[in-house]
């Protein structure tokens, strides 16, 4: 069977070990004589992984006469890794805080009261939260691979936000049957009401 080929992360990944295990300095033609030989990375494609590494600011270039040099240290790396992961649980909590807010309107909302398109934009904003917050663990993932420290606080964060929305899973069933036993609404009456979605579950 054919053997299947590096991803654009794995390839990324590799080649920020060859600058972290050699600490040495590179040119292009270095690196592409090297890449494939040591981490099976083939050479047409080092001048792509090596300039989305150099926009990302993981690995530092330099003009040098009429050459230019490639070069990247663990101890930066580390640095820029934790700055950069401080910037996206800041954004998470402050998503958090906000998905927290709303969930609070939503449970504050008095069954049948007819003010359905606040719930409405409650309802689109708390999406638009869930996106950001999908987006952001995408953008963690990126560093995945770097660093395990990374790794394990993402790994600690999800459980926390993974707990949270349970907690909010769980208010909204009971929020249904309370709304079942004081006014015997039907289930699917109250699902259509308020926009919740009829598979709505606790995740795994």
């Amino acid at each position: 069977s054919k053997k299947k080929g590096l991803s654009f992360e794995e390839k990324r990944a590799r080649m920020m070990e060859i600058f972290f295990e050699t600490k040495d300095v590179f040119q292009l033609k270095d690196l592409e004589k090297i890449a494939p030989k040591e981490k099976g990375i083939t050479s047409m494609s080092v001048k792509e992984i090596l300039q989305s590494l150099v926009d990302d600011g993981m690995v530092d270039t330099d003009r040098i006469g009429t050459s230019n040099y490639f070069w990247a240290f663990p101890s930066k790396a580390l640095h820029a890794r934790k700055r950069k992961l401080e910037e996206l649980e800041s954004q998470f909590a402050e998503s958090s805080q906000k998905k927290e807010a709303l969930q609070k309107s939503i449970e504050k909302s008095k069954i049948g009261r007819e003010d359905t398109v606040d719930r409405a934009a409650l309802l689109k904003e708390l999406a638009a939260l869930q996106q950001k917050k999908e987006q952001l663990k995408t953008e963690i993932d990126k560093y995945r691979e770097c660093d395990p420290d990374v790794v394990e606080e993402m790994r600690q964060t999800n459980q926390v936000a993974k707990e949270a929305a349970n907690r909010w899973t769980d208010n909204i069933f009971s929020i249904k049957s309370w709304a079942k036993r004081k006014f015997g609404f039907e289930e699917s009456r109250i699902d259509k009401g308020f926009g919740i979605p009829e598979d709505l579950d606790y995740i795994d």
